[in-house]
């Protein structure tokens, strides 16, 4: 028999699991939630409903496979109970690592680390009511800067601006190291919050920075039909009131300052020129510099691989083999720099392998092309001696309270039942101590009927 790991439960561990229980092998997912999903279930905006739907039956459908297994609530790392080394001394066949980007990509500034200033994924995850960020401070103030110009900006924008439950922003700042045609969101994202516009500030910032885009040889009077359809209306007075939005373009943090209680209340940007080479559009700082007067700031620039996990790191992910003989199969594989050899068995699949690449679509497909060089390997890979009973045992030992394929229908059923109760669409639990205990009053419910 071979038994494989998978750790993470994300869309790339659910659909490796799925085509490796597919190819008649035992799969264990060990996952750090409580909930399987990831990004998709904590990290999709809390109103996509209907993708959210879509996905949670995807993934029930990976459980549904008899030879796929699932331990919720498992955290795996070098600094929690259970680690690598425990892993492997199971004796499973193989192991997969889908454990997405969990770490926090900042950019290692002055006073990174006042109050205020949040990771944009941990500001996202505590909106989606994922434990335990939600028992942690993400207070915002009136003045916002958020850094970086994807579609998480506009996800925190909108929920800032629209749909958290106490607003406290006045104005929201999208800080970009670049010019407005290098703006990385999809416009029908934007047109969540593109009512909040200050337009003549919008027209007033790209006035400013006309003689650096034309230097590269941008046209501003291009930006309607390519980036800002909004342009092609006419300005007018932003509404006496309203939450403002706007943008700060060419600029880099490079210091953040605090006030008297240790918050944030300045951010010090250089200022920037954009350069062209090889047919790509960059920028360095110059020697000039503004102060941004914000009382909150939020890194939206990507994510990075945990190294506490217990992986081989460099930079901001996993090592993965350097071999050019099959570069396909050895993009998988994990490797040991050191030892200078594979981790004989071990593989990362998903944002695991190549930290904020694209979205559930391309995490399935990577998660999918990683499992065929799995099957490829199990064809000659030792049995495993290990089983579902052996794991649970073992995180028994460990003190764990692993939640199973039944606690999370139990779960499932607690949450349709808060939800109809309090008349709204949908429920989650906001801490895992509730979540287990919905679980278990839900199994005793089934005892007693």
């Amino acid at each position: 028999m071979k038994t494989v790991f998978v750790v993470g439960a994300g869309p790339a561990g659910m659909f490796a699991a799925q085509k490796i229980g597919q190819g008649g092998h035992e799969v264990i997912i060990l996952n750090r939630d409580i909930k399987p999903g990831g990004l998709a279930e904590y990290g999709i905006y809390p109103t996509k409903d209907k993708m959210k739907i879509g996905l949670r039956k995807q993934f029930a459908k990976v459980l549904s496979l008899p030879n796929v297994h699932y331990f919720g609530h498992v955290p795996v790392s070098s600094q929690s109970r259970v680690s690598i080394s425990d892993l492997k001394e199971l004796g499973p066949s193989a192991i997969v690592f889908a454990v997405g980007a969990q770490g926090t990509k900042k950019l290692g500034l002055p006073g990174e680390q006042v109050s205020g200033v949040y990771a944009a994924k941990d500001f996202v995850y505590s909106y989606n009511l994922l434990p335990p960020f939600t028992s942690r401070d993400f207070s915002t103030g009136k003045r916002v800067a958020i850094v970086g110009m994807g579609n998480v900006m506009v996800d925190i924008a909108r929920w800032l601006l629209i749909d958290a439950p106490v607003k406290t922003a006045e104005e929201v700042v999208v800080v970009a190291r670049r010019g407005p045609f290098e703006a990385k969101f999809d416009k029908k994202e934007f047109d969540y919050i593109e009512e909040f516009l200050d337009r003549k500030a919008f027209d007033e910032e790209l006035r400013r920075i006309q003689p650096q885009l034309s230097a590269v040889g941008q046209d501003v009077s291009k930006l309607a039909e390519e980036t800002f359809p909004v342009l092609a209306t006419p300005a007018a007075d932003h509404p006496a009131g309203k939450p403002r939005l706007r943008f700060r373009f060419l600029c880099s943090p490079q210091a953040i300052h605090a006030d008297a209680g240790g918050r944030i209340d300045r951010l010090n940007v250089a200022e920037n020129v954009l350069f062209e080479r090889d047919g790509s559009i960059g920028c360095k700082a110059t020697e000039q510099s503004a102060d941004l007067d914000v009382d909150t700031m939020i890194f939206a620039i990507g994510d990075v691989a945990d190294p506490a996990l217990g992986l081989p790191y460099n930079r901001d992910s996993y090592v993965i083999n350097p071999d050019q003989s099959d570069p396909k199969r050895a993009a998988y594989e994990l490797f040991d720099p050191q030892g200078g050899k594979v981790l004989d068995g071990m593989y990362a699949v998903g944002w695991a392998r190549k930290a904020s690449d694209g979205l559930v679509g391309i995490a399935r497909h990577d998660a999918e092309v990683g499992a065929v060089h799995v099957l490829k390997y199990l064809e000659t890979a030792r049995d495993s001696n290990t089983n579902v009973a052996q794991v649970q045992n073992f995180l028994e030992r460990k003190g764990l309270q692993a939640v199973s394929k039944a606690d999370l229908e139990c779960l499932a059923r607690a949450e349709e039942k808060q939800a109809q109760k309090n008349g709204v669409p949908w429920f989650k639990f906001a801490e895992d101590n509730a979540m287990l205990a919905a679980i278990e009053a839900e199994k005793a419910k089934a005892v007693t009927a």
